[in-house]
């Protein structure tokens, strides 16, 4: 697990105290570990472990605490996101991307739309489809743009397109 230590300031929020999305590789990451970890004692939500076992890269031990966390709850969006990640976790990229299509064929037209796309658009760059990642955390910005959301999450959005584009022009 790499931590970093300042300079992280500007990096898009991760949804979770002390964890940051790194706008290089677009992956979650551990920017300050007593935070997090205060943050998940205090915590009730069982996805909160999940999540992070995912950002320190432990995809088994996400995997059955989200097993666990699935059969107590098995329509939460955010824990059949966290499925998804766990396979791209696992560099089981084009699994990842079929879970989050099938999500987006789920989800759209409403407001969780945005947030399946910015996923899909990770596992797309992850993966190495960085064209695809473009259009995906595209339509994700604009989604979020449209339904007025929160800054944080369009700039996360606009972060990861920005990135998307510099690799694909790198690429050309």
């Amino acid at each position: 697990m790499m931590m970093v230590k300042g300079g992280t300031s500007e990096w898009p929020d991760a949804g979770f105290p002390g964890i940051r999305i790194n706008p290089q590789s677009l992956m979650p990451q551990i920017v300050n570990e007593d935070a997090m970890a205060e943050a998940l004692a205090a915590s009730t939500d069982p996805g909160d472990l999940v999540f992070v076992r995912l950002v320190e890269g432990h995809a088994a031990e996400a995997a059955e605490l989200l097993a666990e966390a699935r059969y107590k709850d098995p329509g939460s969006l955010r824990l059949r996101i966290f499925e998804a990640d766990v396979l791209r976790v696992s560099n089981r990229f084009d699994r990842a991307v079929e879970v989050f299509r099938q999500l987006l064929a789920e989800t759209q037209g409403t407001l969780e739309e945005a947030a399946v796309r910015q996923h899909l658009g990770r596992a797309y760059f992850a993966g190495g489809n960085v064209g695809a990642a473009v259009e995906s955390f595209a339509k994700a910005l604009d989604l979020r743009v449209a339904g007025s959301a929160d800054a944080a999450l369009i700039y996360a959005s606009t972060v990861a397109l920005q990135r998307a584009r510099e690799v694909l022009e790198q690429q050309s």
